[in-house]
């Protein structure tokens, strides 16, 4: 099965599916709305059935939104049927999607998305070329490694009964450095109260 796939499979109970701590979303949401511009136009990678995107696109010009999983990216569009300001694209976040050219992105979002890329590194240097020079970038990501659960042999057997997708494991530290060695400049973690094992990021491309 696909990741595509795997994420189409699940897209109905997915968008019912409730935040799993809500407190520490609304801080996380808060802080990302006071790094918007009215006149910013941002992307969400991984933006799933899109209710963060609608949360945020009252505060820019421009929200689009990208999945992988066409199933998602339905669910999205029909939420935002009377909201004028927001694209939903369905696709990998690679090469083939060109809506955007280098510099041309105020913000990028990446919520819960990080983690299940095959190349985190080379994603997060796509996001530094699409960013304006000083465009924003916020993340928040599972980092597993933070804790010591079992999560990696507990995952591997879910994927290969497919009931699981593709999970990098990695520490907050790992991801931190990541992001700084991908050129980005202020790369902070507001304290939102989130669980250990998810790390909020804020950081920006220089200029």
């Amino acid at each position: 099965m696909t990741e595509a796939a795997f994420w189409d499979d699940l897209a109905v109970k997915y968008s019912k599916k409730a935040v799993p701590d809500p407190e520490a979303f609304e801080r996380k949401i808060a802080i990302t709305k006071g790094l918007m511009r009215p006149e910013h136009v941002v992307l969400e990678i991984g933006c799933g059935t899109g209710s963060l995107a609608l949360r945020l696109a009252p505060c820019a010009a421009q929200f689009h939104g990208l999945d992988i999983s066409p199933e998602m990216i339905r669910i999205a569009r029909e939420k935002a049927r009377d909201t004028a300001n927001v694209t939903f694209h369905a696709g990998p976040f690679d090469d083939s999607f060109t809506t955007f050219g280098p510099g041309t992105v105020d913000g990028i979002c990446a919520y819960s998305i990080l983690h299940l890329l095959h190349d985190r590194p080379a994603v997060l240097r796509r996001i530094f070329d699409l960013l304006a020079p000083g465009g924003f970038f916020v993340s928040s990501t599972a980092c597993l490694d933070n804790t010591w659960v079992p999560y990696r042999p507990l995952l591997t057997v879910m994927r290969w009964l497919g009931k699981a997708p593709y999970v990098g494991f990695l520490s907050t530290e790992v991801l931190l450095a990541e992001i700084a060695e991908a050129g980005f400049v202020d790369v902070q973690t507001p304290d939102v109260g989130a669980a250990k094992a998810v790390a909020f990021v804020t950081a920006r491309r220089p200029g």
